[in-house]
């Protein structure tokens, strides 16, 4: 997410509309040195904007998100610590900065792969309309689905319509049934909508919905900006969404302001843990 804003829940279109602002600069970076196992050689590397995933492979390491800008370097140090492998592949979820800002600084042998949405709303960013930005943009796109690697390395890619974006990948890292959800699946709260790039509240829970009845043998999920949480967890969060659409639309149809829509918004106790704020 391009430093997400919530201007607030409002009532609108049918929905809660989640509004976000891009702040396109270089932000201070946080430092990130620490870098987490999450499979057999599959690893997680928090902080600096998205959460990163790592696979190291046969041939190399291919890399999920690339943080906010300036973290090139900072990212090859951090996967030094587990293997000394070159990166080979990137694969951006989604368009905004702190998944994407470090992709140039990586070299043009590697090879970046996103949904053909996410390179058409990548070439819209400043950043990389430049002569040295351009060396991020992806080589390679698909439209449903795409494998890439193969054998035990396959790693999956799926898009199942409008979410966040309209360009979210599901990269699904098939031996280790783990998947990065990227912002389609943030953090437990109320879903998080780029409308300037295809982000759709109405059609978020189908979005999840599908992902949840196609994809298969997976057990945890990489989330966009939070811990690692359960297959359950995102099919609840498929729940949630549901609720929370059906919930504003029916409060838009009552007349009530969203304070009101808000007060009265009441979930299962499993829902108990999300941050409603």
């Amino acid at each position: 997410m391009q430093r997400i804003v919530v201007l607030g829940a409002i009532l609108g279109a049918g929905l809660f509309a989640i509004g976000v602002s891009a702040q396109q600069g270089a932000p201070r970076v946080p430092a990130i040195d620490t870098i987490e196992k999450v499979a057999d050689n599959l690893y997680r590397i928090p902080g600096a904007g998205g959460n990163s995933a790592v696979l190291v492979h046969e041939q190399g390491v291919l890399l999920v998100d690339t943080k906010v800008p300036n973290n090139g370097q900072a990212l090859l140090e951090v996967i030094k610590k587990v293997t000394d492998k070159p990166v080979t592949h990137i694969i951006n979820t989604h368009t905004h900065f702190d998944h994407t800002g470090s992709n140039s600084e990586f070299p043009a042998t590697v090879e970046v792969v996103t949904h053909e949405n996410t390179k058409a709303n990548m070439e819209r960013m400043d950043a990389f309309k430049t002569d040295a930005g351009r060396v991020g943009l992806p080589d390679r796109t698909f439209k449903d689905r795409l494998t890439v690697l193969s054998g035990k390395d396959a790693v999956d890619l799926y898009y199942f319509g409008p979410a966040h974006t309209n360009g979210d990948t599901f990269v699904v890292f098939r031996n280790a049934r783990v998947m990065h959800a990227g912002d389609v699946f943030a953090r437990k709260g109320p879903p998080l909508l780029d409308v300037n790039n295809g982000g759709s509240g109405l059609a978020y829970p189908d979005t999840i919905e599908k992902a949840t009845k196609t994809i298969e043998n997976v057990d945890r999920v990489i989330t966009g900006h939070s811990d690692v949480m359960s297959w359950q967890d995102f099919v609840d969060y498929g729940e949630f969404n549901r609720l929370f659409l059906s919930h504003a639309q029916a409060s838009l149809a009552a007349g009530k302001t969203a304070e009101q829509a808000m007060a009265d918004f009441k979930l299962p106790e499993k829902f108990k843990d999300y941050d409603l704020s």
